[in-house]
């Protein structure tokens, strides 16, 4: 700012060099003293501190200008010269081009466009959309009558997308693993989702219009507040920005009044009416139903697969010949009545859940096959490194279970299959990280929880969770159904052991608490070692203790002669324990859209006047792996065309035959856009072309060996490249058109 000073101040008189200089210093942009919390004092990550940046030189820069334009003011207030006014002019002109220049700076870097023209995340989402859309890999369900928010149909290329995924996940999984895989009802008996806590807490914050009514979902509208501040509003200060991201950041951990405290601090309203919202309050997200005509027996349609599994599991364990550790998995529709669908194929209220409960010792959570995965080093997230506002870094995932970040061996192992498994199908590997749950926002129960997240123009999205559930889920269905669902360890020898014993006298009990005698029992008898021998204590020295009943939810006295509580010596010939669970479960449909994001791009036509559209589907996944094209209309080379395909259809590879009149080159692009690898042209009746789609490189081969070379790369028994190799090169300028 002080380089206006010298410029015009020559001429100046000393009442207008005070004005100036008063003006100027009224704008400096002396440091002030933070107030931000703790968490802001840490190191911010090295993409965030370049954004930082920009917003304070952006803050200074447009303190210049106002300074300069206050400064242009006075000197014509003054009647200064016109030379005076004219280079006080151009100084402030200059700085608003560098304040210019830095706002395109800014808005590149919050928008996720390279500044050079490179696609915002917006116009690249709408591009990838529309030909999604367009080419019927998914499209809006009941579209002739306007459709429905979070209801989607996939089309015969997202069909055979999905198919590929959930074959290829039965492979790595089910059947590398040796899985047990079932298949459960859709609708579930209400007793059975009371027990696993989904009746009473399986719920999102919702907020209303008060004036109309409308629903939304509490943590969206906050998100989207943030979002739009950051992306949009380039004035905000660094510090505005950091507080913003930090909301963001431990959004899920918010409770409702946490939320409805920021929704009003921020002077959040009803998108639509601008009306002011209720206060946060929970809504169930099952849909209700009720089994059989009469009413009386309520259902909902699963939220999750996983329920089906646990209360399979004394029979899948006889199945399985009585030993642990073993997985059961299962591949179903899944429904959640969500508050305000949006984004896609990514918060849909019907979808396709892909689901494992690995069922442990929990004294041993070593893994065999743990070894085969040590070495990996992938993108991980750890809690401490979210809480102090780093970002992700590669970790060996040796190290993270070593020191403890990961729980332990078996949660480490299907970390490690899972990284595998999506950057196999196509998840670009830097685009995909694991992040550990914070501790206010992991289940009460869980031991530990990592959430693959894969990075999308929606931001990072949450497509597989991975957790440790210790043995929550069997103990609530045998406490709820009388059933025990425990397994045993047998013991070549007798062991004895020290137990405890706890006895409530349940005739004095019954006295002192009537009809609330069962509810004291079972709290009693629910009491681990440790309260146990507390009461012990007590009872003994004092002769009575105030004990928590939770189902009562209150204190009551319990009196020496009310309970017996020692320990005794036993002979035992097994132990029997309820096991611990590791879960992966995998959102197939946001797996999938993520793939169609990852896979897309755009490259110019030979004529170079549009952008064609690619997609890089990996073989394992394409919807269609080959086509086979005559070169022009000739039944000669159409017969061969329809010898390949059969050859193909043999070969077990999908595939498609193009004898339309159109181009070579138009026929490649519309396969193309569906992202089918390889291409076989048919241009003599003895040898024939094979193209490769990204690359667009094509060898040529006789044609008894077209599908044995197409099935060979396609079953990644060998790649491209020594397809490449091996085989006679072809050059052909319709290749590129």
């Amino acid at each position: 700012m002080r380089f206006l000073i010298p410029l015009i101040s020559s001429s100046i008189t000393s009442g207008h060099y005070r004005i100036i200089s008063r003006l100027l210093s009224a704008h400096s942009t002396k440091p002030q003293r933070s107030t931000l919390p703790p968490f802001f004092n840490c190191q911010p990550p090295s993409m965030a501190a370049s954004e930082e940046s920009l917003r304070k030189a952006l803050a200074e820069k447009q303190s210049a200008v106002e300074a300069h334009g206050n400064a242009v003011r006075a000197l014509k207030a003054a009647k200064a010269s016109k030379p005076e006014i004219d280079a006080a002019i151009e100084a402030l002109n200059s700085l608003k081009l560098e304040k210019s220049s830095i706002e395109k700076q800014l808005q590149a870097a919050v928008s996720g466009s390279d500044g050079d023209g490179a696609l915002s995340r917006e116009a690249f989402r709408q591009a990838a959309v529309n030909t999604l859309e367009r080419r019927l890999f998914y499209i809006p369900s009941f579209k002739i009558y306007r459709g429905v928010a979070g209801l989607y149909d996939y089309g015969p290329p997202g069909c055979a997308v999905k198919s590929n995924v959930l074959a290829f996940w039965r492979q790595h999984f089910v059947l590398e693993e040796n899985m047990l895989e079932v298949d459960c009802p859709c609708v579930t008996p209400e007793v059975v989702l009371k027990a696993s806590g989904h009746v009473d807490k399986f719920t999102d914050l919702m907020v209303k219009d008060e004036k109309t009514g409308t629903c939304y979902r509490a943590d969206h509208l906050l998100k989207d507040f943030c979002n739009e501040k950051l992306q949009k509003d380039l004035t905000i200060s660094a510090e505005k920005a950091a507080e913003l991201k930090h909301v963001l950041a431990t959004l899920d951990d918010l409770s409702a009044e946490a939320l409805g405290a920021k929704i009003k601090e921020y002077g959040i309203t009803a998108p639509d009416t601008k009306n002011p919202l209720s206060d946060p309050y929970p809504f169930n997200l099952m849909f209700q139903t009720s089994i059989g005509p009469s009413g009386l027996s309520p259902g909902y349609m699963r939220p999750e697969t996983a329920q089906g599994i646990f209360v399979n599991f004394k029979d899948l364990y006889y199945y399985n010949g009585n030993k642990l550790p073993f997985a059961a998995a299962q591949i179903g529709q899944a429904f959640r009545n969500e508050i305000s669908p949006r984004q896609g194929l990514l918060r849909v209220r019907e979808f396709t859940l892909a689901e494992i409960e690995h069922f442990v010792d929990p004294e041993d959570k070593s893994h065999p096959k743990y070894s085969e995965v040590v070495d990996l080093e992938f993108l991980m997230f750890p809690r401490e490194e979210q809480m102090c506002g780093q970002s992700a870094k590669k970790i060996r995932l040796g190290d993270a279970v070593s020191k403890g970040t990961v729980n332990n061996e078996t949660l480490g192992y299907f970390i490690g299959r899972v990284y595998l498994f999506l950057t196999r199908l196509g998840i670009d590997k830097d685009r995909l990280r694991f992040r550990q749950h914070l501790a206010n926002e992991m289940a009460h129960y869980a031991a530990d929880c990592w959430d693959a997240e894969i990075e999308c123009s929606y931001g990072w999205i949450e497509c597989v969770g991975i957790a440790d559930r210790s043995a929550y889920d069997l103990r609530a269905h045998s406490d709820k159904s009388g059933v025990p669902l425990v397994a045993a360890e047998k013991f070549s020898e007798p062991r004895e052991v020290e137990k405890l014993v706890i006895a409530p006298v349940k005739k004095e009990l019954g006295l002192a608490f009537k009809g609330s005698q069962k509810n004291v029992v079972e709290a009693l008898e629910a009491m681990n070692e440790k309260e146990a021998l507390e009461m012990k204590t007590a009872l003994e020295s004092k002769g009575e203790v105030e004990f928590y009943v939770c189902t009562l939810g209150k204190n009551v006295p319990i009196k020496k002669n009310m309970v017996s509580i020692s320990k005794e010596k036993k002979k035992e010939h097994q132990r029997v324990f309820t096991p611990s669970v590791i879960e992966p479960s995998f959102g197939i449909g946001r797996i999938i859209y993520c793939l169609f994001e990852h896979s897309f791009y755009t490259r110019p036509s030979k004529t170079g006047d549009e952008q064609l559209n690619v997609f890089r589907f990996p073989p394992l996944v394409a919807p269609i792996k080959c086509t086979v094209f005559p070169l022009v209309q000739n039944q000669q080379y159409e017969d061969v065309a329809k010898v390949i395909s059969k050859s193909l259809t043999t070969a077990g590879i999908s595939h498609k035959i193009d004898i339309t009149g159109t181009s070579i080159g138009k026929r490649y692009a519309r396969t193309d856009e569906l992202g089918v690898p390889f291409a076989i042209t048919v241009d003599s009746t003895k040898d024939v072309t094979i193209r490769e789609r990204d690359s667009k490189l094509q060898v040529r081969v006789s044609v008894e060996e077209a599908a044995l070379v197409v099935k060979s790369v396609t079953d990644g028994l060998r790649t491209w490249e020594d397809v490449w190799e091996k085989y006679p090169h072809h050059t052909s300028g319709s290749a590129d058109d």
